[in-house]
């Protein structure tokens, strides 16, 4: 997501409406005879960022919901909850066969407002809550990466506490130099000084690749660090507007646009027949700038219910 826009959407947002999903969403085809073929593998669970349809839940939360579970999607990530309680969101979750085991939540509700906002999450059955931006201004302090690093730790102790996961989700900002570290990347900073147990990473695999970085070397290097993971694709196209600079960083130097899973440039079927190694549990679509929401949302859905690897 651009993250102005997504800074401002969730910014206000405190309390965290999602319900749990336990399993995996990735499943093996048992149907194959051990020792002579391999296990092929499926997302039994294909996910919605909901930030995709944010246009829609500002005039029809409980439809929006409804209609994202039509189209075949079985998990849904908030970014943002419209004023709607925990007890209503659950309700309308549960109506609609959906769970909801992650959210994302501004900086500044994880630096003032996190025990409310556990308590929130608790409520409906919430597994994993997410902070997916960090200010332009702390960034550029001497101690803003640090300071960053040393909040999630605390956070992630406390919600560890109260049975939920902390995570961070990445643009493509992290994978710029940092003066203020040395000339190291800010994602590698952010993996060494937080504590695996406490601080989960949410990969966004379409900002980690328009930044010019191998997802897979990652989940060699962090194995099981991954539980969850955008799904978005992407185009390069120069004539594409500068909406995304944002989020893309100063070391990306092309245009692009974002498009449906399957209609981009990333080898999905290569990525996820790592998902093991990984430890992707969860797989969220995710479209910043959608042509038309639902029919987007369909095609990415279509694309991934029917991708093996």
């Amino acid at each position: 997501m651009p993250p102005m826009n997504r800074r401002t959407f969730i910014g206000t947002s405190i309390a965290a409406s999602f319900a749990a999903a336990a399993k995996p969403v990735w499943a093996a085809d048992t149907a194959h005879l051990a020792g002579r073929f391999p296990a092929v593998h499926s997302i039994d669970r294909v996910g919605l960022q909901l930030y995709t349809v944010r246009d829609a839940m500002k005039t029809d939360f409980a439809g929006t919901i409804a209609k994202v579970a039509a189209t075949g999607y079985k998990e849904v990530e908030f970014a943002g909850y419209f004023d709607h309680s925990p007890k209503d969101v659950r309700t309308i979750l549960d109506k609609n066969g959906l769970a909801s085991p992650s959210c994302h939540v501004g900086y500044d509700v994880v630096e003032k407002k996190w025990p409310e906002t556990l308590e929130a999450a608790k409520i409906v059955g919430h597994s994993y809550i997410i902070c997916p931006w960090i200010d332009e201004k702390q960034r550029a302090e001497p101690a803003g990466w640090k300071r960053a690093a040393d909040l999630f730790n605390k956070a992630g102790e406390a919600s560890k506490k109260a049975g939920i996961q902390f995570g961070y989700h990445n643009h493509s900002f992290e994978f710029d130099p940092a003066e203020s570290l040395g000339g190291k990347l800010p994602y590698d900073f952010l993996l060494a000084e937080t504590d695996p147990k406490l601080v989960a990473m949410e990969m966004d695999l379409c900002w980690i690749s328009v930044a010019g970085k191998d997802p897979l070397a990652y989940f060699d290097k962090y194995p099981g660090r991954f539980p969850l993971v955008h799904v978005k694709d992407w185009v390069k196209d120069a004539s594409s507007p500068s909406e995304y600079q944002g989020a893309m960083g100063q070391s990306v130097k092309f245009g692009g646009r974002m498009a449906d899973v399957g209609q981009g440039s990333i080898d999905w079927k290569n990525l996820f027949a790592h998902s093991e190694k990984a430890g992707i549990q969860h797989y969220f679509v995710e479209n910043d700038y959608p042509k038309s929401a639902f029919d987007d949302i369909k095609v990415s859905y279509d694309y991934l219910h029917a991708l093996s690897f």
